[in-house]
């Protein structure tokens, strides 16, 4: 049994750990930090968890107890700067870290710095460090002593992007990303201006256009795992949208390519990337994907949708920003750290 500690246990992404961990047939969380609720049994709190005979402590007392009790791995749902922080003493104490936040996923500290305002100071655990897309993890996820976990936005721009491989050296263009996304997806449980209830309600809106730091992220990738090119084909244009519901991000992928490309060659490329891939579905042709396809589960949901001209395509993915997009991703890949089987907890 995989013995597991949620560092950030009551934040959306920490509730979500407890509850896919709690029925897994394989692993059990035996430490849960959160200060707001330090000393309070989980499922006095979170009546939903019943029955979880766990209670909350401080971040200092859980780390503590999670390397006494022999913890083999420590998922990290805390800010940035708390990561950047903890995550080189977790490593380094033999647990194997998930990390939920952005601080090990861009590979340049220059772009780090730029988006999310921090300095690195961990560079050679940032080398060390395996993005865990666990459909484009090549292998690398079993080695691996802290995974990056990637961003919900990213997750669902990059498994509609991924399977053009070699393809995306014929764009004409650089994909141009349109996402939507719940609220749980950008202001987490604690509301703000942006996200409170009176904000949001009956609104919609764009927010950090060009300055989003998931933004590099998509690039990074896209150009690590696909042909695509910044330098000569332009840089990738990502825009999020705030939708007023608790869950779910759709993303709209524009594609044009220099050559027409025919739906038997697209849906050829996404068929075989979705094949073996149990969380990757590539729906029939002329169906679109839909949030309430993939809410509450840690599906990607594709549809491809071409012009007449066939230059012209736009991809579609469905995600739950909460479950694909953040912790049952970061428990898939704790699958497949472990050997186990990668839905195992999932289903």
């Amino acid at each position: 049994m995989i013995k597991a500690a949620i560092i950030g246990g009551a934040g959306l992404s920490g509730l979500e750990l407890l509850r896919i961990l709690h029925h897994h047939p394989q692993a059990t969380p035996l430490v849960a930090t959160s200060s707001r609720y330090e000393g309070q049994r989980v499922d006095e709190v979170f009546p939903h968890l019943a029955p979880l005979d766990l209670r909350f402590t401080s971040n200092e007392a859980g780390i503590a107890a999670a390397r006494d009790q022999g913890c083999d791995v420590a998922f990290l749902a805390i800010p940035n700067k708390a990561s950047l922080e903890l995550a080189p003493s977790l490593v380094e104490s033999g647990m194997r870290v998930v990390d939920l936040s952005g601080v090990y996923r861009l590979s340049d500290t220059e772009v780090f710095r730029k988006y999310y305002g921090l300095e690195h100071d961990s560079p050679a655990l940032l080398a060390e460090a395996v993005f865990g897309l666990s459909e484009a993890s090549n292998g690398t996820l079993p080695g691996a002593r802290l995974v990056a976990n990637p961003g919900c936005y990213p997750t669902g721009a990059l498994l509609g992007l991924l399977p053009l491989g070699e393809l995306a050296a014929d764009l004409a263009m650089p994909p141009v990303i349109d996402a939507k996304s719940g609220v749980s997806g950008a202001g987490g449980r604690v509301e703000d201006d942006s996200t409170n209830f009176m904000e949001v309600n009956e609104n919609f809106k764009a927010y950090k256009i060009f300055g989003h730091q998931h933004l590099p992220e998509i690039s990074q990738y896209l150009q690590a795992h696909t042909a695509f090119d910044e330098a000569t084909q332009g840089a990738v244009v990502f825009t999020p949208h705030l939708l007023p519901i608790a869950r779910g991000i759709l993303s709209t992928i524009y594609l044009r390519f220099k050559q027409p490309v025919s739906p038997a060659e697209m849906r050829a490329l996404y068929s075989r990337y979705a094949e073996g891939k149990p969380f990757v579905t590539l729906l029939p042709e002329g169906r679109g994907a839909e949030l309430k396809m993939a809410n509450n589960t840690n599906q990607c949901v594709v549809s491809l949708h071409p012009d007449e001209t066939g230059q012209n395509w736009v991809v579609i993915t469905a995600i739950d920003n909460l479950l694909k997009g953040a912790s049952g991703q970061a428990v898939q890949n704790m699958n497949l750290m472990f050997g186990m089987d990668e839905t195992a907890g999932l289903r």
